[in-house]
């Protein structure tokens, strides 16, 4: 199984999601049966913190198999860098991934509309090579905006939308969550369950914070459901 972490815009939460969701997986369950990938990379950050954080038991150029220097729109760094944006790459590390695991994480970059060629949106790249899309969504106004056009956009290109994570960009009440991120209002709206909050961390370097924070989500609509034993 391969779940793409995607979102409603850029620094909305995907890292945490992502490494959350590793973390649990290498406290309970086989390690080398995860794979991790970020999707294309522009400008440190993603490939750096996974290998602070893991000990990955995969090929170091899978982790990510595009990447630019320049922070800005993939195709955008591909010019300006004069390297081939090859999307091949990707999905043979994808594959790659896939051999012998039980599950392939890849975090996606910026919202489902984010372009990831000339050509392609990551909302395309999902369609076209059947992954599976939980949308984290920030915890701010104008977030129900944000998600509500987000899933039009993943029903109008056919990706598999699993549900929608919370994420809280900063310690956030259970009144400002309720009238910034109603639950009933957007599962209402989209149609699309939403399958927990994720706090605001403090050091979302801390594997075990990382890892208790995973368990509070809705794992079993996240995670394969065959799942490997853990040793």
């Amino acid at each position: 199984m391969t779940l793409l972490i995607a979102g409603t815009d850029t620094e909305v939460g995907k890292t945490v999601l992502t490494t959350a969701l590793v973390a649990y997986w290498h406290k309970y369950y086989v390690p080398k049966t995860l794979g991790l990938m970020k999707l294309v990379q522009a400008g440190k950050g993603d490939r750096e913190l996974y290998e602070q954080l893991f000990t990955l038991q995969q090929p170091p150029h899978t982790l990510a198999p595009l990447y630019f220097k320049t922070p800005v729109a993939p195709p955008i760094a591909a010019r300006q860098e004069g390297q081939p944006l090859d999307l091949g790459k990707v999905w043979q590390a994808s594959i790659a991934l896939q051999q012998g695991r039980e599950f392939v994480l890849v975090e996606a970059l910026g919202g489902l509309g984010s372009p990831v060629t000339e050509e392609l949106t990551v909302a395309d790249v999902a369609r076209d090579w059947r992954w599976e899309v939980v949308l984290v969504v920030p915890v701010k106004l104008g977030a129900i905006a944000q998600t509500v056009a987000n899933v039009a956009l993943a029903r109008h290109y056919n990706v598999q939308l699993k549900g929608i994570v919370l994420n809280c960009l900063e310690p956030t009440t259970s009144d400002r969550l309720a009238d910034w991120t109603p639950i009933d209002l957007i599962q209402s709206l989209t149609g699309t369950p939403v399958l927990g909050v994720v706090p605001h961390l403090s050091d979302p370097t801390d594997i075990n914070a990382l890892a208790q924070v995973a368990s509070q989500l809705a794992l079993e609509q996240i995670l394969p459901r065959q799942l490997p034993m853990g040793v």
